[in-house]
């Protein structure tokens, strides 16, 4: 029997061991997912906004998997010098299957991205979705005007949460200390800049409509700006989801705002060039004004623009980061891979493997990591009959808890589901979200 080690159980983690079991004679295969924290499904509970309940209800897909007989999950298992060396594991297992994204965020490398108030939107992500290595700190105390770098969903999900209401959130499970300082927020304008047009904005339909139904916000738009980009004048050359995008703009233009409401103000054709600082903090950010260079890029205009900023938070992309023990090209943040293969020197390493965004970059939507899933599974399982001849551990699980090791299992993660589930009960609210490192591990360790 061969013994499989799947390292990251977000989708691209959930959907290999699926693949593995799936692909494989009953008896023949067994699968560990470990993952760093204690909890599994990766971005689909640390990324997913907290009001998207429908994308969320995929980690019920997700947990079928996971409760697969031959399959376990084994949290609290960092890979790495803290944890267990990547040769070590290697030599647990036949096999080693890498899926753990991209960790990191790119910078705009402009002044002033350093000042304090100035996040990534990923950190801001992590804060309202409780991921234990965020700071609690309450990022909207004292901000009356936010900037949102960026034109993409993340950006559009970053605006929705600080242009939402409090008691909007309620039922969802964000954790309690976002929800009391998003109760206070003093932020009643939110800018989301893109540095080039409408019709190139990343954004999904869907994502864009929800903007414009936020009970207590209305969506502003300038007309100037949309109609410098000739696609958006005429569409009828875009593809079908990016005319829908255009549709909804439109439908924007003159959009009067409500007394009292927050403005969320959709801004195009801004390339930021410095984030100005006021009383040590962020104070605004300047734009130089762009233009469309015919090609699908655009140009600077030598025209400014500042806007008022107590908050920016940059969408500008995920970026990956080196996994312990593999090789890895920086620029394009993934590590060097044949079909899911890992080179070694231009050569396949026998038995370790790569799959998702550290294999292709962060690309694609959750369902995308299935066909890649399944590439390298296929890559894995052809070399098999060389695999199955290498040494393994018996029980990798006594050999991870010899190393010092205090693995979560599949029953402590069900032990924090039920403490979330009583936190919220005690909060009047359904089941909310530990957001610390301490109450996960109470929970979990005492429930494994």
């Amino acid at each position: 029997m061969m013994r499989i080690a799947v390292v990251g159980s977000g989708p691209s983690g959930v959907y290999t061991a699926q693949s593995l079991v799936e692909q494989s004679a009953a008896d023949e295969i067994r699968v560990d997912v470990l993952d760093r924290l204690p909890c599994p499904y990766g971005l689909v509970r640390y990324g997913v906004a907290p009001d998207h309940e429908k994308i969320k209800s995929l980690q019920n897909n997700l947990r079928a998997v996971l409760e697969d007989g031959r399959i376990r999950f084994l949290g609290h298992v960092e890979v790495g010098p803290l944890g267990v060396p990547s040769d070590v594991l290697r030599r647990l297992y036949h096999a080693v299957v890498y899926c753990v994204g991209a960790k990191s965020d790119r910078h705009l490398g402009i002044p002033g991205e350093e000042l304090p108030g100035s996040f990534s939107a990923t950190e801001f992500v992590s804060w309202y979705s409780a991921h234990p290595d965020s700071d609690p700190g309450a990022f909207v105390l004292g901000a009356r005007s936010a900037v949102v770098i960026g034109a993409g969903n993340v950006a559009v999900d970053v605006a929705r949460m600080l242009a939402r209401g409090a008691d909007e959130l309620l039922p969802t499970d964000v954790p309690q200390s976002a929800l009391g300082a998003l109760a206070v927020s003093q932020v009643r304008e939110v800018h989301m800049a893109a540095r080039r047009g409408p019709s190139q904005a990343r954004f999904t339909t869907k994502e864009l409509r929800e903007l414009g139904s936020l009970p207590g916000a209305d969506v502003t738009v300038a007309v100037d700006e949309l109609a410098r980009d000739p696609d958006f004048v005429d569409p009828a050359a875009l593809p079908g989801p990016v005319r829908r995008n255009v549709a909804v703009l439109r439908g924007w233009v003159g959009q009067p705002v409500r007394p009292g409401a927050r403005r969320l103000n959709l801004r195009f054709y801004l390339r930021p060039v410095e984030i100005l600082e006021r009383e040590g903090r962020v104070g605004a950010v300047r734009f130089e004004r762009t233009a469309p260079d015919g090609s699908g890029a655009v140009l600077g205009t030598g025209t400014y623009e500042d806007i008022e900023a107590h908050l920016v938070l940059r969408a500008v992309g995920y970026l990956g980061v080196p996994p312990q023990g593999l090789p890895f090209d920086p620029v394009t943040g993934t590590v060097p891979h044949a079909a899911g293969r890992v080179l070694r020197a231009g050569k396949p390493s026998p038995g370790e493997y790569v799959a998702g965004w550290i294999k292709r970059g962060p690309t694609g939507v959750i369902g995308s990591n299935r066909s890649c899933a399944k590439e390298t599974v296929t890559s894995l399982l052809a070399d098999a009959p060389l695999l199955a001849g290498r040494p393994a551990a018996a029980e990798p699980l006594d050999a991870l808890r010899e190393l010092g090791l205090r693995p979560v299992t599949w029953q402590g993660w069900l032990a924090i589901e039920r403490a979330e589930a009583e936190l919220g009960r005690s909060l009047g609210r359904r089941s909310v979200k530990i957001p610390d490192w301490d109450g996960l591990l109470a929970a979990g360790l005492d429930g494994s």
